[in-house]
């Protein structure tokens, strides 16, 4: 499939944001502009503070721009309620944070089963495609562990499971390895990069390494509040 035939899975068009008030106002985002088409994976690179990470915030739609729109599989979002975001971010997306966020009085397999029993997948449907995911991810021996129990990159590794857990079309990653030390980081990226490729998902993923930014297929860069193709 040509590039002008894929599927338009994320489109930010003039998004803005400023926080503050009056004379006190940063704006962080000017007008960003970004399209992302079905399988892509893509690197957003920039400085700390240049707003990488509220930019991901929106276009995941926890967050609301001031100004512009986001389009997720087509659909404008901007003006919807929160039922439909919650509904067009349980259907279409998935997160990986720096850190792994799991809950910590459950096991790695039911971090993973409770996003699809949300969804509304049976428990048992969902424990079956948890423990699929974690054999994947090479922890399937794992799989009763709580959090504080597994090393730092396996928490990781639990955590893009659970990213995965609802085959979203697009996954948005802020610094996915950036707790990690350099070895564990490059195992982790690797497995991230290898799913994501395998689902065919699209992705944004948020570094500050340009080794990572380098493997993905394309990197966009935050300056002075707008997107720019390196």
């Amino acid at each position: 499939m040509s590039d002008a035939q894929k599927k338009t899975v994320l489109k930010l068009e003039g998004v803005v944001r400023q926080f503050g008030r009056g004379h006190t106002q940063l704006q962080v985002l000017k007008g960003a502009n970004l399209t992302l088409s079905m399988g892509e994976i893509v690197a957003l690179v920039g400085p700390s503070g240049s707003g990488k990470s509220t930019l991901l915030q929106i276009a995941g739609l926890l967050e609301h721009a001031d100004g512009g729109e986001v389009y997720i599989s087509g659909e404008a979002a901007s003006k919807l309620g929160d039922d439909r975001r919650t509904e067009l971010r349980r259907k279409h997306l998935g997160f990986v944070y720096q850190y792994h966020h799991l809950l910590p009085e459950f096991s790695a397999m039911e971090n993973i089963a409770i996003p699809q029993i949300i969804a509304g997948l049976s428990k048992t449907v969902a424990k079956e495609r948890a423990m699929q995911l974690l054999n994947t991810l090479h922890l399937s021996a794992r799989a009763s562990h709580r959090p504080a129990e597994l090393s730092g990159g396996e928490q990781q590794r639990v955590a893009i499971g659970r990213a995965l857990a609802n085959a979203p079309d697009l996954l948005l990653a802020d610094e996915p390895t950036g707790n990690l030390d350099p070895e564990t980081a490059d195992e982790v990226f690797n497995m991230l990069l290898k799913l994501t490729r395998q689902a065919g998902l699209t992705a944004l993923i948020a570094t500050h390494n340009p080794d990572l930014a380098a493997r993905m297929d394309r990197i966009v860069r935050v300056e002075d509040g707008h997107l720019v193709e390196v």
